[in-house]
């Protein structure tokens, strides 16, 4: 990488840390903490409310998207954190069950994931791409890990409306980093040069088959993700492992991942075999799936099950670090925020269907039909992915 590209990598990984760390706190603790306000007593509404910011994202990913190629990637990514920003003084002030939802679908609100890997893609060559993404994954992973630790003490220590204040100078530090840190926009994405909005930029996205593979297996790996964590805290206090001490699987499991994705990803992309990395990738997915599906109809031993989740991330994160390099790379340069957009509400919308599909599997059939589940999408996806081909590596940036 050159050192603009290190630079940019480096800051937007930052800012996608700090706001997904904003956004994976509360969920260890939402449920138990959003109990304790007026309307609490409702699961199905403290449900609605954690996973409105899911909906809500997946309307204006795509808006967004289209909004970073016309105006620039800088000005509507500071809207963006702006009004996460808000949407987390909302939940931190939040008198009833109410006003939280409201907050939460203000944080979702800030729809910033389509414009922040466009930027991402404008500033790296093809050739380093895939490895400014895995930095961007890697924060995302690390962020999810952390929050697993520090959710249950800060629940404890400062309570769900501290938490969210928190998540709000998160993301005002994630806007000082974008003003301050990041690098300058190319001149070909500034607004005086953008031009109109390209109508056939969203059809040409919709209709393209590459982007429709993984515009799927985006849907289907969050959805898989959420689902899994319906049932997996629960085998491992089956297990033996205590609630507070989940974090002594996930974070090693996640750490050990991250340098088995290192040191294979990216020298079979430098090899030419990104594709063989991608299906084996969906392949761990379903292994995983698989072995899960079994321990659910036992007793789960804690080594079985660390060791899934060890090849899950594995899987997982190479799977966030390719997928959104193949999209900036497949799709048209004037469509490259659309076609963001577009996968971005893919992942939202996967989000939320994992939530509340696999919470109704768990109550109706028990873990074993969610993990059953699980593998049939993922077993339809390595499907529709098979006949992928990995796009042609340029030397340089448009």
């Amino acid at each position: 990488m050159t050192p603009g590209e290190r630079r940019a990598s480096a800051s937007l990984a930052l800012v996608f840390a700090l706001r997904m760390l904003g956004l994976f706190i509360v969920l260890p603790v939402f449920a138990l903490e959003a109990s304790r306000l007026p309307g609490g007593d409702d699961a199905a509404r403290v449900g609605f409310a954690m996973g409105l910011y899911g909906l809500t994202q997946a309307f204006l990913q795509i808006p967004f998207g289209l909004a970073s190629d016309r105006f620039g990637r800088k000005p509507v990514i500071l809207a963006g954190l702006l009004l996460f920003a808000l949407g987390s003084g909302v939940a931190a002030w939040a008198p009833d069950l109410t006003w939280l939802a409201v907050g939460r679908a203000l944080q979702g609100a800030g729809a910033i994931s389509a414009a922040v890997t466009a930027f991402l893609a404008d500033m790296t060559r093809d050739a380093v791409r895939t490895k400014a993404m895995a930095m961007v994954g890697a924060s995302i992973a690390l962020m999810f890990a952390l929050s697993l630790v520090l959710a249950p003490l800060l629940a404890g220590w400062i309570g769900l409306s501290g938490i969210f204040v928190m998540t709000l100078v998160l993301a005002l530090l994630a806007m000082a980093v974008v003003a301050w840190v990041a690098p300058a926009e190319p001149r070909e994405h500034r607004p005086s040069e953008v031009g109109q909005v390209r109508g056939r930029a969203l059809g040409e996205v919709l209709r393209h088959a590459g982007l429709l593979r993984l515009n799927l297996g985006v849907f289907v790996l969050h959805a898989v993700q959420l689902a899994m964590w319906m049932a997996v805290p629960a085998m491992l206090v089956s297990a033996g492992l205590d609630k507070a001490a989940h974090w002594q699987v996930y974070l090693p499991a996640v750490a050990a991942s991250l340098l088995v994705m290192g040191g294979v990803l990216f020298p079979m992309e430098r090899k030419g075999k990104l594709r063989t990395a991608f299906l084996i990738a969906i392949g761990l997915i379903l292994s995983v799936q698989l072995g899960l599906w079994v321990l659910a109809g036992s007793q789960p031993g804690l080594w079985p099950l660390g060791l899934l989740l060890f090849v899950f991330f594995i899987g997982f994160n190479t799977l966030e670090a390719s997928q959104p390099s193949l999209v900036s790379k497949l799709a048209p340069g004037h469509a490259r925020g659309a076609a963001l957009g577009v996968y971005n509400t893919l992942q939202s919308v996967g989000f939320f269907a994992g939530g509340a599909v696999g919470g109704w599997l768990v109550r109706a059939h028990g873990v074993g039909a969610l993990f059953a589940a699980c593998a049939a999408a993922t077993l339809l996806w390595l499907v529709v992915a098979w006949p992928m081909q990995a796009p042609a590596t340029a030397s340089t940036r448009r």
